[in-house]
């Protein structure tokens, strides 16, 4: 069966982390998405370990269900290919940043004066409109404007960097409900429109969510931080032999704990039975959580909270995520026989739809390897690719090889 974008075309104009994730998004919900590559490729093809160049492991992860055609932008006849793309396109999306667009002649007037009803969503590091307009981004660099590696230093610690291409991944989902709340909105409107979708602006909405605090209010009531996240004992526990996640959350949780525990000092504390008194010292209860676990081994701990209906989980390695029964149960992990990669595992969609499935319909491919076919439907006949091929605006697609996803 379809997708729920089933019948959608997107240009990914994307590279790195924040934009392909996006795109490969939209291509599991069934869009068409037609990678636009420089000759060069996606930087994450070179990123190791790989069995063969430009299949690094990274990009395979971030760009199934997409085709590749390499075109040079730079080139007046790469420019026109461009476009000529972009009249039978719902979408583009492009994490080139507007100023270098505009000097390729590829800004959002361009393509309307090709397709009038094109929806643009431009990623950029920072909104247009600011002082930081004209500055690169990456995601440690947001993490860090964005107040998120402040954020992992507690109340008193130094700022860190999660462990993780958290803004990336984070903001390329920013991207996903931006475009299709746009195309959305074309469906009633009948217009296109350019969306902005700024690294910065929208992690620091994500942050705050809960972190804005007693700031939230004018005056404020306190400082910036959400209690609970920034204590020192908000972590996952050691226990005698290994480590566990323990959320004792509401009232009857915590009563439930301190009872499993053998702590009936505990069971009547205004720490444990006021909500208020409990947000203000959670720290306290959470080093309490510390010093009950540690002597207890991970199994019958994980047994005796799951009798007790207490909010847990082992802290999982992450090499051992695909051996998690539940994960396993849901076929989380998929495996494949990529034409040129041999067996590789990918990670299946989590969201699920009744009756438009998300999925993987084809594997990430060699670089250009659908640029013939693509310029073709285009309208392109076999002597304008071949003098585009010999004019170093596109190159030749790889030998035919099964596009299939299937098992």
């Amino acid at each position: 069966m379809a997708g729920p974008l089933d019948g959608v075309k997107i240009l990914d104009l994307t590279t790195v982390g924040f934009g392909p994730y996006a795109g490969q998004i939209l291509g599991d919900y069934g869009a068409e998405m037609i990678k636009i590559e420089s000759h060069e490729g996606d930087i994450t093809r070179g990123i190791s370990p790989f069995k063969n160049p430009g299949m690094g492991h990274f990009y395979l992860m971030a760009n199934r269900n997409k085709r590749s055609i390499v075109l040079d932008l730079k080139k007046p006849e790469g420019r026109d290919a461009m476009l000529k793309l972009a009249e039978s396109a719902d979408a583009v999306l492009t994490s080139v940043r507007p100023a270098a667009m505009e000097r390729l002649g590829l800004g959002y007037n361009d393509f309307t004066a090709v397709n009038p009803k094109i929806i643009y969503v431009a990623l950029v590091g920072f909104g247009q409109d600011g002082p930081y307009a004209k500055r690169p981004a990456y995601d440690d660099v947001i993490q860090g404007l964005s107040g998120m590696a402040d954020m992992q230093g507690g109340r008193s610690g130094e700022p860190a960097f999660i462990k993780a291409s958290v803004c990336d991944k984070i903001c390329s989902q920013f991207a996903v409900h931006a475009m299709t709340a746009a195309l959305f909105s074309r469906e009633r409107t009948g217009e296109g429109q350019l969306v902005e979708v700024p690294m910065l602006e929208s992690m620091v909405g994500f942050n705050l969510v809960e972190h804005q605090s007693g700031q939230t209010f004018d005056p404020p009531l306190g400082p910036v931080g959400y209690e609970r996240a920034m204590v020192e004992y908000r972590r996952p526990y050691a226990t005698a032999d290994g480590f566990v996640c323990v959320l004792p959350y509401n009232t009857k949780q915590w009563r439930a704990f301190f009872e499993m525990m053998e702590r009936p000092d505990m069971i009547e504390d205004p720490r444990v039975n006021d909500g208020k008194t409990r947000s203000e010292k959670i720290g306290e209860l959470y080093e309490m959580v510390a010093q009950s676990v540690r002597d207890w081994p991970t199994e019958p701990l994980l047994a005796a909270l799951q009798a007790a209906d207490i909010p847990h989980g082992k802290a999982t390695p992450l090499g051992e995520l695909a051996s998690d029964p539940h994960l396993d149960a849901v076929g989380m992990f998929e495996h494949y026989d990529h034409p040129t990669e041999g067996r590789i595992r990918l990670v299946r969609p989590g969201v699920k739809f009744e009756k438009t499935p998300a999925g993987i319909r084809t594997l990430p491919v060699a670089l250009g390897a659908d640029g013939e076919a693509v310029l073709r439907e285009a309208g392109y006949s076999p002597s304008d690719i071949a003098r585009m091929i010999d004019d170093g605006v596109t190159v030749a697609a790889a030998p035919a090889e099964t596009r299939s996803a299937a098992e």
